[in-house]
């Protein structure tokens, strides 16, 4: 390929490559993962011949999925061996993101976690259906099926995904209040404020990796959760803060213990309260947080 090609090539990556990374971090719920996709995307499509090219975002598409899905499957192992729950990295992206409320959904923990229920092939034709609105033509020369078989998983995976997603949609205004709640709480260890801020129901999931302290499997309603979290700042006789951020598409918090960072949380919120806690404080979750630009995705 000829330099001209090659610059010609290199803008035409990087003009989708917010759009690459959405796509292969929906499919594998790890940042790190999907920018080592995005190396391998970028690799083959060098070696592309343009002429070839009729539409090149489908192009890039079809690469970025096809390498989704072959790390998504050999992230199976690793997954089976994890210790304790299992959460996507943490994503910051940028405040503007929270004003896109399908966008914001579709990154939100909450989402991530159902997207895990799913196999493989039908994760990937549900987000590039259902998020990016990719036609099934297109999604079948991605997955190597037929655009029949392609319309049958996209109607499976859609029917598994509705029947486990949050109820409705909130918005980022709804929750920064109850996270503003949940933090005055959280920092001044207020049982009371906890109670009245999470949900009867209340699911916590924590993410420790087997490195750092967290709980062995969701903890569930809103005593427990509120025991837990109080019952861990007192006998970890420390001080704990919040930072407000903007996580997966949606206000979270940016704990640090004594001044430095410990972990992010994301909320999920029905009726006012929080409903959905998902704790991340696995190390190796943490790597890009507090140094890397919050992203705008698309």
């Amino acid at each position: 390929m000829g330099d001209h090609a090659t610059n010609a090539a290199t803008e035409s990556f990087l003009a989708h490559r917010n759009l690459l990374f959405t796509v292969a971090y929906e499919m594998l719920g790890s940042a790190a993962d999907a920018e080592d996709v995005l190396q391998e995307t970028w690799l083959r499509w060098i070696k592309a011949d343009m002429e070839q090219v009729l539409d090149q975002r489908a192009y890039l598409i079809r690469i970025t999925t096809r390498q989704s899905l072959n790390r998504l499957r050999s992230m199976k192992s690793r997954k089976e061996a994890y210790v304790g729950p299992w959460l996507p990295e943490p994503l910051l992206t940028a405040p503007d993101v929270a004003d896109n409320v399908e966008l914001a959904e579709s990154v939100s923990m909450a989402l991530m976690l159902v997207l895990e229920t799913l196999s493989p092939t039908e994760r990937a034709v549900f987000v590039l259906r259902e998020v990016f609105d990719v036609g099934y033509d297109e999604i079948a020369a991605a997955v190597g099926k037929s655009p029949a078989a392609v319309r049958q998983i996209a109607y499976r995976a859609r029917q598994h995904v509705e029947a486990r997603r949050p109820r409705e949609a909130v918005s980022s205004g709804e929750t920064r209040a109850a996270l503003e709640s949940f933090q005055r709480a959280l920092e001044s260890g207020d049982l009371q404020g906890l109670l009245d801020v999470l949900a009867p129901e209340v699911v916590l999931v924590s993410d420790g990796g087997g490195v750092k302290q967290a709980a062995p499997r969701p903890i569930i309603s809103a005593d427990k959760v509120a025991r837990f979290i109080v019952g861990g700042i007192g006998k970890a006789e420390v001080t704990l803060t919040g930072d407000f951020t903007v996580v997966n598409g949606s206000p979270g918090l940016l704990l640090r213990v004594d001044g430095q960072i410990d972990g992010v949380i994301a909320i999920r919120v029905e009726d006012a309260r929080i409903a959905g806690l998902y704790y991340v404080r696995n190390p190796e979750k943490l790597t890009r947080i507090g140094s890397e630009t919050p992203l705008t995705l698309r």
